[in-house]
Parts: C-alpha cells; sequence; structure tokens
C-alpha cells in the first residue's frame, strides 16, 4: 500500500500557490504517488484515546486557476497516516498546543510528525536562538519596560545602533519596532509592545546589513540547501518579510552562514525537526522558524531546486 500523508494547514482555497511552501510539498508528494489529506486545524480531535480528524483526500495541480481537488472527505483514525506535515501558520496559541498533543497521540501510535510536536511546543522561534549565543547579536528577553529600556541605552552608547523590539509570537514581520534612546516614542512603544508588561519581547541590536537582505536558509534534518533568498526591505522599511513588502533574491551562501548553519543543524537534527528555516542578517542569527518555514517555490524557482523533494526524500529514509 502506498504511503498517506497528511498536511495540516491553513485554507488550502486561501493559499498563494505560486509562493505556498506547503503546497510545494504537496505536489511533491503527489510526485511520489503518495496519498495527500488535506486536514484543518478546526479537524482535528480525539475520541476516547484515538486521535482523528476530518480529512479531504486531494489531488494538487501547479495551475493558478485551478490548483486542488478535494476526492473522499471523512473521519479518519490519524495513525492510519504514515505521515503527517504540521504546517499551519501561527499564531502559537492554546488552540495551536492543543494541535501539538493530538498530533503526539498519532506519534506514539506510529505516524511520523514534521515537525515532532514536542519540538515545536519546546522552542519558540525567537527564543530558540538563545542556545546559539555565539552566532547572534547581542540580545535581551524581557517583558520589564526598564530593563528593556536600560537594554536600548547601553547598546546606543556602546555601538552606536539601534534596537529591535518583536514579541516572542509574531510572524511576517508583524509589531516590530526599532528604537532608540532618543525615540520620543520609545516608552509608548514599551508600554505596546509588552502590553505594560504583560507580554515577553525580544529585544535584539539592530543590524545595519538589512539593507542586503534578511536571508532565509532552509534546512533539511539538519542541512542547509545551497542557496538563500535574501529578503531586501522596500524602500523606508526595517522588516525585510516578504509579507511586509520585501523583495526576494537569491544568493549564495557566505562562510559566515556556513558556519552558523553547522551551528544549529545538529541540534534541529536532534530534536526531530526536519524541516526549519533560519534568518541570517549580515553576520548574525536572528529566528529559527520550525513552524511552517516558507521560500520553497522562490529557491527552487531561482536556482532549479526540487526543496520538497528532497524533503520527502528524507521522510521516507524515516519511515518503516
Amino acid at each position: 500500500m502506498g504511503i498517506k500523508v497528511g498536511v495540516v494547514m491553513d485554507d488550502l482555497s486561501a493559499i498563494n500557490m505560486k509562493k505556498d511552501s506547503s503546497f510545494a510539498m504537496m505536489l511533491a508528494a503527489q510526485k511520489l504517488g503518495w496519498e495527500i489529506h488535506t486536514i484543518y486545524q478546526k479537524d482535528l480531535f480525539t475520541e476516547n484515546e484515538k486521535p482523528r480528524a476530518y480529512s479531504r483526500i486531494t489531488r494538487v495541480d501547479d495551475n493558478p486557476e485551478h490548483w486542488f481537488d478535494f476526492a473522499t472527505e471523512h473521519d479518519i483514525d490519524l495513525s492510519d497516516l504514515d505521515v503527517i506535515l504540521m504546517r499551519k501558520d501561527p499564531p502559537f496559541d492554546i488552540e495551536y498546543i492543543a494541535s501539538t498533543y493530538i498530533l503526539e497521540l498519532a506519534e506514539q501510535n506510529g505516524s511520523l510528525i514534521v515537525n515532532k510536536p514536542a519540538s515545536l511546543r519546546d522552542n519558540n522561534e525567537k527564543m530558540f536562538i538563545t542556545q546559539f549565543p555565539d552566532c547572534c547579536t547581542p540580545f535581551m528577553v524581557s517583558r520589564d519596560k526598564k530593563r528593556l529600556r536600560d537594554f536600548v541605552t547601553r547598546r546606543h552608547q556602546a555601538e552606536q545602533q539601534d534596537v529591535i523590539l518583536k514579541p516572542l509570537d509574531g510572524m511576517g514581520g508583524t509589531s516590530i519596532y526599532r528604537v532608540n534612546p532618543q525615540d520620543p516614542n520609545l516608552s509608548v512603544i514599551l508600554e505596546t509592545v509588552t502590553e505594560n508588561e504583560s507580554r515577553t519581547v525580544m529585544a535584539q541590536q539592530f543590524i545595519p546589513e538589512i539593507t542586503e537582505g534578511d536571508k532565509r536558509i532552509l534546512l533539511i534534518d539538519g542541512k542547509a540547501a545551497p542557496y538563500a533568498l535574501a529578503r531586501i526591505p522596500a524602500t523606508g522599511e526595517t522588516r525585510g518579510n516578504l509579507a511586509a513588502g520585501g523583495t526576494g533574491v537569491g544568493m549564495e551562501l557566505s562562510e559566515r552562514d556556513i558556519w552558523i548553519c553547522q551551528q544549529v543543524g545538529p541540534v534541529l537534527k536532534q530534536k526531530g525537526i526536519l524541516f526549519a528555516g533560519i534568518d541570517i542578517i549580515g553576520d548574525y542569527l536572528t529566528e529559527i522558524n520550525i513552524t511552517s518555514p516558507t521560500c520553497i517555490r522562490e529557491l527552487d524557482q531561482i536556482y532549479a531546486l526540487d526543496i520538497a523533494g528532497d524533503l520527502m526524500q528524507c521522510i521516507k529514509q524515516y519511515l518503516p
């Protein structure tokens, strides 16, 4: 019997299929003859001890006019799936955590979950970089406004650099602030980003090389793809995120990029994180994305790669 793959994702009808990495994975799985089950987060449930879901067996087509069809739709036992790709975009909230609990039940019954549910819960995409301080620019994680203000002041005095403030649960460049001690709005920004000290945030020394791009490097089972997608900020912007108007440009990995990947990759592999996207600005690691990393289709198009196909081949090696 062929391999059955479940894809837990956002609404398939609403994606930008030309850029969507989950869709690239579905195309790659279909090319191998795998049976694809599209599952939305609300479809996950348990009945007694059994992890289950409402599933749509799916046929995909690389056609922007009509990119998918659903065949049969019915409840399934998640344990009947050989592999499940957890590709639901953040927010990383209690609903996301509940989904990982259900997926973990399927994992205990023999399904391969990409990425490992416990690792998704344990490794916040912003906080994860704190395990690699030699790869990072100076940073602080806190919700104390005075402590954060002092950090902003110290970094300005030491390096004459601004500081980036961002919430731990953000994505796509949302709620990111660039500040310095002279900013007349610093107090209100600290109040806003910390929600009056009720939300922990990350402060990172600003990296001027952002003008050259925020590099996304994709890693499969701890090994980096040979090229990065440098996301160049729009004019007047600090954020390079494509969702914030950045432009993607292909780029070869530098020696420093390769070194950072060599530090991070073995830890990803150890944690069962088969697919990740790390972000590097200049010479510094800024984030490690493990929930639903993107940029497969852009890199494939620029360099004639098959990153999703490589991921499927990796997954096959982990299946019994």
